[in-house]
């Protein structure tokens, strides 16, 4: 058995404004600084092998304080594009809730949260999983089914797509997941690579709002 955890990077001074980031690369509030160290906080039981996380720095700065807290700063670490958050093309820092008011509830919440809304010039949440998950299962997936503990840092819709993957969670009901900056899903994987029990950690308690 080993431990997969994700977490989603703290809160960046994009969320705070209620813009989208996608491939921009805004940095940590002292907020989100907070989040991460409480994130590091909630593993202290935990010893990894290998840590993950893409190329932005809010995800990078999320790791670096979580190794920090739990005292693993040593732990080899692997940044890589494939985990990147989704690209918000058009949509790039633009405001969220004006982006709702212009486009009513419905339209709104299948630009943010459905499976295969393309947005122009950039990706729909299909696109992400496409990239993504043929590099969960070449490059994480092999060190789980060894027992190695794997924690990986990530922004919002490269983790909601993975945990579609491992959940096995249908199209029509992902828009139900989010995950909130700051928190912490721990997962144990069996040594077929199957989830055999899932925790959430570090809740954050504004969860839809950023």
């Amino acid at each position: 058995m080993a431990y997969l955890v994700l977490v989603r990077h703290g809160l960046s001074t994009y969320n705070k404004q209620g813009l989208w980031a996608g491939w921009d690369d805004p940095p940590l509030t002292s907020e989100g600084i907070d989040e991460a160290r409480r994130a590091g906080k909630a593993l202290k039981d935990i010893r990894f092998d290998f840590g993950y996380t893409n190329s932005l720095q809010r995800c990078a700065k999320t790791l670096k304080e979580i190794k920090l807290f739990i005292n693993q700063n040593s732990l080899p670490t692997i940044q890589n594009k494939a985990i990147n958050e989704r690209n918000y093309g058009d949509f790039t820092r633009q405001n969220k809730w004006q982006v709702e008011k212009q486009l009513g509830k419905e339209e709104f919440l299948k630009l943010r949260r459905s499976w295969d809304y393309l947005i122009p010039n950039g990706e729909s949440l299909k696109q992400v999983y496409e990239r993504e998950t043929p590099y969960f299962e070449s490059e994480i997936l092999p060190k789980l089914v060894i027992g190695k503990n794997v924690l990986i840092v990530s922004s919002g819709n490269s983790l909601r797509a993975l945990v579609k993957y491992l959940e096995k969670i249908p199209d029509d009901q992902i828009a139900n997941l989010e995950i909130g900056t700051g928190e912490v899903y721990v997962y144990k994987i069996d040594e077929n690579g199957i989830v055999i029990s899932k925790e959430i950690r570090a809740a954050n308690l504004n969860l839809g709002k950023q």
